[in-house]
C-alpha cells in the first residue's frame, strides 16, 4: 500500500515537473526587442540580400520590431512582408533569447543570365525560375545568347548551368552559352580564343570531359589559340579546326 502511494506521489511530481518545464520552454522571451539579426543561409552569395534591404522592407510594411515589446512582435507578418523580395526564396523570423528577432533567409540564387535574340534580358535561378534583369546580381554567371526561349532557359539550360556551377573548372571557364537556330549549343570560354561546339545538350558531362582532356594533352603544348573551333558533338571524338594564319 505504501509503495503504491509513493509511486502515485512520484508520478504526480513528475507530471507537474514536465508541465512546468514545457510551459517554460514555450514561453516567449519577455522584454523589449533590441533589433534584427540577419542570417543568410547561402553564405557564398551573402552579398545578394543585405540587412539594409531587409530593414527597409520591414519599416515600409510597419513591422519593424525594434523597440517593441517582445510579446507584440509579429514574426508571421514580418515573413509576409519579406516574401516579395525578388531574391528571397524563404524567410523565417523568430525571437532569440537575447531579445532580438532573427531573420533567416534562403536566397533565390541566379545561375544563368539570358540575353536572347528576341531582346529578352532576365536571370534564371537554381530552381529554374525567372528573375527580372532588375535584380542586383554581382556573381560571374554564364550568359545564354541566341535562340533561347523561356522553356529552354528554365529547363535544359538551367540543368546545364547547374552542372557547370558544380564543376570548379567549367564554372570558371565558360563565359557564354550560345544556342543556334537548330537548338545545338556552342560555348565561348574565358581562356582561349576558340569555340567549343557541343551539339545537342545531351551527355554534356562526357563531352566536356573530352574537352578538358584535350586541353591538358594538346593545348597546353601547342597553345590555346591554335584552333578556332573544337567540336565534341560525336562520341569519343575531338574535331578541331585550325585557325587561319
Amino acid at each position: 500500500m505504501i509503495r503504491k502511494i509513493l509511486l502515485t506521489i512520484a508520478g504526480t511530481i513528475l507530471a507537474v515537473y514536465l508541465l512546468l518545464a514545457l510551459t517554460a520552454f514555450n514561453r516567449r522571451p519577455s522584454g523589449v526587442c533590441s533589433g534584427v539579426e540577419l542570417v543568410v543561409k547561402d553564405s557564398t552569395y551573402a552579398g545578394f540580400v543585405t540587412k539594409d534591404e531587409i530593414m527597409h522592407m520591414l519599416k515600409k510594411n510597419k513591422v519593424d520590431p525594434t523597440g517593441l515589446s517582445t510579446d507584440s512582435v509579429r514574426c508571421g507578418a514580418m515573413e509576409k512582408a519579406l516574401a516579395p523580395h525578388p531574391l528571397i526564396d524563404r524567410a523565417e523570423c523568430f525571437l532569440t533569447p537575447g531579445h532580438k528577432v532573427c531573420v533567416e533567409v534562403s536566397q533565390r540564387i541566379p545561375i544563368l543570365h539570358v540575353l536572347n535574340s528576341a531582346g529578352e534580358d532576365y536571370f534564371v535561378d537554381h530552381k529554374g525560375r525567372i528573375l527580372p534583369s532588375t535584380v542586383r546580381c554581382v556573381a560571374m554567371l554564364p550568359i545564354a545568347t541566341g535562340h533561347v526561349d523561356r522553356h529552354m532557359a528554365t529547363g535544359r539550360l538551367c540543368r546545364f548551368a547547374l552542372y557547370l556551377g558544380s564543376d570548379a573548372f567549367w564554372n570558371a571557364q565558360v563565359e557564354q552559352i550560345n544556342v543556334l537556330p537548330d537548338s545545338t549549343v556552342e560555348l565561348v570560354p574565358r581562356v582561349g580564343n576558340h569555340i567549343i561546339y557541343l551539339g545537342r545538350l545531351e551527355q554534356y558531362d562526357r563531352k566536356l570531359n573530352r574537352v578538358k582532356e584535350f586541353y591538358a594533352k594538346a593545348l597546353n603544348t601547342v597553345g590555346w589559340n591554335k584552333y578556332s573551333r573544337i567540336s565534341v558533338e560525336f562520341g569519343n571524338q575531338v574535331i578541331c579546326t585550325k585557325r587561319k594564319e
